[in-house]
């Protein structure tokens, strides 16, 4: 029979519940879950950081594998992020307010019935700039409507995340770009760390589409290295294109590379980041979302411990089933024997 990971086993609903109920009648734990939270004094662990993107919903971004409501499912969408972060050799994530809440109440409540923390030692992101929402008119001035660097700051979080789409005759990224250049600045005056994704595009409102080339992304490489007062805390967050290396040519900056929309199977975007590391040595890893959480009908535990092996361990691509194979539905009850 073919295997196919099933999120509910991991995530029942009454944990979901759980959740909830504790937003209703002790909100005051998120804070004090970010409070006791163990931050790693460096970020990169052997100068590489693989980090999860979990910022879709936020900005109206709820379909995937030909599924039009899946990632606006909170318990799959939820279920997954976790699943992802039961690898131990994982750096961390990056989301939306109520999502980076929702992990930290999570957390309080398993360490509370006994279990251990899936926060500690990780770094944290929060998402800032998700006002761009898909398909409503004046998406590509993506507005800062969700973290600030003082909110980002208060909650012991480890930097924030910004978004600039690109649109040549649309000026409103420049608008964008303005904003993060202010995010960026207030970001390293806290010594917080500024991630910046710059995103070409083309087409018309309602029909935007991605328009990832060498030109255009050493172009914006460039210019998004050099937002702020200051670029001591800033990573860049770049498309995997196959291109790639004079894009890791146009800065010194570390780099991170996005995986873009799922692929429904693991090794085309296993082969991608594996070029996509060897095209410079800034390159430093990933900030991928979508093909880790929804591989196809893998666990994203085994698709995260085989992005893990090829980002930082060197190893090929064609030699990640087994290891994918040998950690399906491991520790599936990891929160379930706690909540």
């Amino acid at each position: 029979m073919q295997y196919r990971f099933d999120v509910k086993r991991f995530l029942p609903r009454r944990v979901m519940d759980a959740i909830t109920a504790a937003r209703v009648e002790r909100p005051e734990i998120i804070l004090a879950s970010a409070a006791r939270r163990k931050r790693r004094p460096q970020p990169a662990r052997a100068g590489k950081l693989n980090m999860l993107a979990c910022d879709h919903p936020g900005r109206g971004v709820v379909g995937t594998l030909n599924q039009p409501l899946l990632m606006g499912n909170r318990q799959e969408y939820l279920g997954r992020a976790l699943r992802v972060l039961m690898c131990p050799d994982f750096d961390g994530v990056m989301a939306h307010t109520d999502m980076i809440e929702d992990l930290l109440v999570l957390d309080y409540l398993v360490q509370e019935a006994g279990g251990p923390s899936f926060l500690d030692d990780r770094v944290m992101a929060g998402c800032m700039n998700r006002g761009g929402i898909v398909n409503v008119a004046g998406e590509i001035h993506d507005r800062f409507t969700s973290f600030t660097a003082e909110s980002i700051a208060s909650l012991g979080l480890d930097g924030g995340k910004m978004l600039i789409r690109v649109v040549d005759d649309d000026e409103r990224t420049l608008v964008t770009l303005g904003e993060c250049a202010h995010a960026v600045t207030a970001l390293s005056r806290r010594n917080l760390l500024a991630f910046v994704e710059p995103l070409p595009m083309k087409g018309k409102p309602g029909a935007y589409s991605t328009s990832y080339t060498a030109a255009e992304l050493v172009k914006w490489t460039g210019i998004c290295a050099g937002l702020g007062e200051t670029s001591r805390n800033t990573w860049l967050k770049i498309p995997c294109i196959p291109d790639l290396e004079p894009v890791a040519l146009a800065t010194t900056l570390p780099i991170l590379l996005l995986g873009g929309p799922a692929h429904g199977d693991p090794l085309p975007t296993l082969q991608e980041f594996a070029a996509g590391i060897r095209c410079g040595s800034n390159v430093r890893g990933t900030m991928v979302g979508r093909n880790v959480m929804f591989p196809g009908d893998e666990d994203p535990l085994s698709m995260t411990a085989a992005v893990t092996a090829v980002i930082r361990n060197g190893a090929q691509p064609e030699d990640t089933p087994r290891i994918m194979e040998g950690l399906r539905d491991a520790q599936i009850d990891a929160l379930a024997r706690y909540l």
